[in-house]
């Protein structure tokens, strides 16, 4: 970067426009392949005016010499009186050999953009190469983007929408088809669960979705909604049953309530994560064994898929 070029700024619409999956995915899968330094475990601080809580985070990372950048979160659950999202987000890249700022990006894009890549590229080692219909658990803004993804690196033909409002099930089921992937919504869970390859849940839920019993022999289980040690998104069966897999060791063993919960019951342990996408996109670790293998896939978000999606983004545009 030199002295003359200007900072840019990238609007929602020019990340989703930029970062197509295959190319993301692809991209994901170099920088996690690559491992690296490890990235400082996202900070929280507490920005909240009295008797209004609310916080900031800061997720920082890096490639020396290359490139580094840090996303701003805030969190501010009051908003809702005003009509207005509690989440923000800013990504900031800025030059790894002068630290001088290149780009402003929108945070929730790029976030929902790399999440989503994220699971397709474990679906890759983790889903039957066969994976054909997949259950989408959630209707949020994530919701629309998962399904995509995952038929990125699958052939998907159906896809199955479950929610808690079956409007907006109904509105994600339309939003999905136009672009080209059969979808439908279903009210029926256990019958969905019970006839998919892939699910995949996007939820805040605090009490478990996905229940174990229900999950055919091959399912691929893709979990990325409970982010904190009080929620989750499916029973300790699933876990009992599934080969597990994360994102990080160090984030899902701390944040997320799926294998936290088990964990503490004394139900399960943490040294039974088969591996992390490093692992997977090394070949240090195996992921899917045979057609018959349920397997688990949780993620809570890593810093360094930030980076790589805001790189990726910052040299095709």
């Amino acid at each position: 970067m030199t002295q003359g070029d200007t900072l840019r700024s990238f609007s929602a619409a020019d990340v989703h426009a930029a970062l197509d999956y295959p190319l993301l995915v692809e991209a994901l899968r170099d920088v996690f392949r690559k491992g690296g330094e490890a990235m400082p475990v996202r900070q929280s601080y507490e920005v909240g005016a009295v008797g209004a809580p609310a916080h900031l985070l800061t997720m920082p990372a890096w490639e020396r010499g290359k490139s580094l950048g840090v996303k701003l979160v805030t969190v501010f659950p009051q908003n809702a009186t005003c009509g207005i999202g509690a989440v923000s987000s800013l990504y900031v890249l800025l030059d790894g050999e002068t630290g001088v700022p290149r780009a402003m990006i929108d945070g929730e894009a790029l976030t929902n953009r790399r999440t989503a890549a994220a699971s397709a590229l474990a679906s890759t080692y983790l889903s039957r190469p066969d994976s054909a219909t997949l259950l989408m658990i959630g209707t949020g803004h994530l919701a629309h983007h998962l399904p995509l993804a995952h038929a990125a690196v699958r052939p998907i033909k159906n896809v199955m929408v479950w929610g808690r409002n079956a409007d907006r099930a109904a509105a994600l089921a339309t939003k999905l088809s136009e672009q080209g992937l059969p979808t439908k919504p279903v009210t029926d869970l256990e019958a969905a669960l019970a006839q998919s390859d892939i699910v995949s849940c996007a939820t805040t839920a605090s009490e478990p979705l996905v229940a174990g019993k229900h999950l055919k022999p091959g399912t691929h289980v893709d979990l990325v909604g409970a982010f904190t040690p009080q929620m989750r998104e499916c029973d300790d069966d699933t876990v009992l049953r599934s080969s597990v897999f994360v994102d990080t060791y160090a984030g899902a063993l701390k944040e997320a309530g799926d294998l936290v919960q088990p964990i503490a019951a004394g139900l399960w342990k943490a040294d039974a994560v088969r591996g992390d996408l490093h692992e997977l996109t090394s070949g240090a670790k195996q992921g899917r064994r045979d057609a018959s293998e349920i397997t688990l896939f949780k993620s809570v978000g890593a810093a360094i898929e930030d980076l790589a999606a805001a790189t990726l983004l910052a040299s095709r545009t």
